[in-house]
């Protein structure tokens, strides 16, 4: 006997610049299970196409003309509370990413949009959706079922294989870093760092400076005996 096929999983966007929308479209529909249904620039139009289109899925920009995205957010909390919502934006103040989880956002993906990253995103998405409807089907729930659904909203998808890390930073020499500086109660400097793991200065630089912009590490200035300053990482307290 065949599987029942959900149908696709339907997407409204909301984001103001055209051109932006329309790779999130192209980048959206690359991934089977998902169909955008409407693009909105603006607050009015997307108020107006969640009331006609009804989606299962928005992508949200937090900027947005005539509104915010963290109000629309709310907005669409109150009045559809059958649409989940994925933050986009290129802010990267931790307020609205905060205010974003509490609101009931289900990712929050930094500007420029990485493919591998919203379909890692996409991939869960579709993983708890295709859950909550088998919930619905049998009726019922029990603890492991919660279980289930909090797990498929947290993880990583194990189909997805390739690194969305950017050009120049391999995973596995990142993680040594990360484990390096991690150990080291005092941080390490980048010539540490390049003779600790095994490469060259400005290649262990490169990866030290990633972990920063990504908040993994932070960097202070040492002084030596000569009085030159030194960036010295360490490993930001979770």
């Amino acid at each position: 006997m065949m599987e029942h096929q959900l149908p696709n999983i339907e997407v409204l966007i909301i984001e103001d610049d055209v051109k932006i929308a329309e790779i999130n479209r192209r980048f959206i529909e690359k991934v089977d299970g998902f169909h955008v249904v409407g693009i909105a620039t603006d607050a009015a139009q997307a108020k107006e196409q969640l009331d006609i289109l009804r989606p299962n899925l928005v992508m949200l920009d937090v900027y947005i003309p005539g509104s915010n995205g963290l109000d629309m957010l709310s907005y669409i909390r109150q009045h559809f509370r059958d649409t989940d919502v994925i933050m986009i934006t290129a802010a990267k103040e931790v307020e609205p990413i905060r205010e974003a989880v509490r609101s009931g956002a289900f990712d929050y993906i930094m500007k420029p949009l990485i493919f591998n990253r919203l379909q890692e995103t996409l991939l869960r998405y579709l993983d708890f959706h295709r859950e909550l409807n088998r919930l619905n089907v049998t009726g019922s729930i029990n603890q492991s079922d919660v279980d289930r659904l909090i797990s498929v909203t947290g993880k990583k998808d194990p189909r997805l294989e390739v690194s969305y890390l950017p050009k120049g930073i391999d995973k596995l020499t990142l993680v040594k870093i990360v484990q390096a500086i991690s150990a080291a109660a005092n941080g390490l400097s980048a010539d540490q760092i390049a003779k600790e793991i095994g490469v060259s200065r400005s290649t262990g630089r490169r990866y030290l400076e990633h972990l920063v912009s990504s908040g993994e590490v932070f960097a202070d200035l040492t002084y030596g005996v000569v009085g030159r300053p030194e960036r010295v990482y360490r490993k930001r307290e979770s």
